[in-house]
């Protein structure tokens, strides 16, 4: 007997739950509800009581968190601890 496979709703498709957001970037859902009120994190979406994320919007506000490289630093100038 095999088991049948999930099938996503199509209204769904290209969005994420808080929580499933929460376990692809390693974080608790309670961070994530933190962020959405000082409006710190992805935009989200309220349906109800669920809350869901553009799958699109996640990725480019993942992009826009990206950090320079160490490397654009300028030479001789030493950071950190002497």
């Amino acid at each position: 007997m095999s088991a049948e496979p999930t099938v996503e709703p199509r209204l769904l498709r290209g969005w994420i739950s808080r929580y499933d957001l929460a376990q692809e970037l390693g974080l608790t859902v309670d961070t994530l509800g933190r962020w959405e009120r000082r409006r710190k994190g992805p935009a989200c979406v309220r349906a109800g009581r669920k809350i869901f994320y553009r799958m699109s919007l996640v990725q480019d506000w993942l992009q826009s968190q990206e950090m320079p490289r160490v490397t654009d630093a300028k030479p001789g100038k030493a950071r950190g601890r002497k």
